[in-house]
């Protein structure tokens, strides 16, 4: 059902953003709103606070951002409020955010390694990427997993690359058990 709420209200306000020629600034904004929010959990607490009235919720989605983002956005957080489905925002930005990277041919890659990268090595790894993924920028995120020993593992959307010493030592260990067994 989330999935279902979040695609619906994403891809309105994907709409929204074509129609108005405002593609580039509403990722903007919405990458903007989202940081407040994740910096800001009271305020989500507020909002879905059942005891709060929707105008109320009106008038403090108003004195926070009105004047600060655009009237389209603006606009559409009050249909999430009325609506009651500001429980859901951070997937409905979410999903608007990667439909608007997917049409702009933005890649967002996940690179574990056992050890920091370097600055070269890191613009290897996007390099690489971008040649065989086929998009036309990446949006590269780097994380450290001191369990992978060697290697690394790649994610970018539902696909994972996993070259890491970790993984074959798991998969030698699964197919010594095949062997005892």
């Amino acid at each position: 059902m989330a999935k279902l709420i979040s695609k619906t209200y994403g891809d309105a306000l994907l709409e929204i953003a074509k129609e108005e020629k405002k593609v580039d600034l509403l990722l903007e904004e919405v990458t903007a709103v989202m940081a407040i929010l994740k910096d800001n959990p009271e305020f989500s607490k507020l909002m879905n606070n059942p005891r709060i009235s929707v105008d109320e919720k009106q008038t403090v989605m108003s004195n926070v951002f009105e004047g600060r983002i655009s009237n389209e956005l603006m606009g559409f957080f009050s249909m999430i409020v009325n609506k009651g489905r500001y429980d859901h925002i951070d997937e409905i930005l979410t999903y608007f955010q990667d439909e608007v990277k997917k049409i702009k041919g933005i890649g967002v890659a996940y690179v574990t390694t056992p050890l920091e990268l370097s600055d070269a090595q890191k613009k290897n790894v996007e390099k690489k990427l971008l040649e065989t993924a086929g998009f036309k920028q990446m949006e590269m995120h780097y994380d450290i997993d001191s369990e992978l020993v060697g290697g690394m593992r790649i994610r970018i959307g539902d696909r994972v690359v996993d070259s890491s010493i970790h993984t074959k030592i798991l998969k030698m260990q699964q197919d010594m058990m095949k062997v005892m067994v």
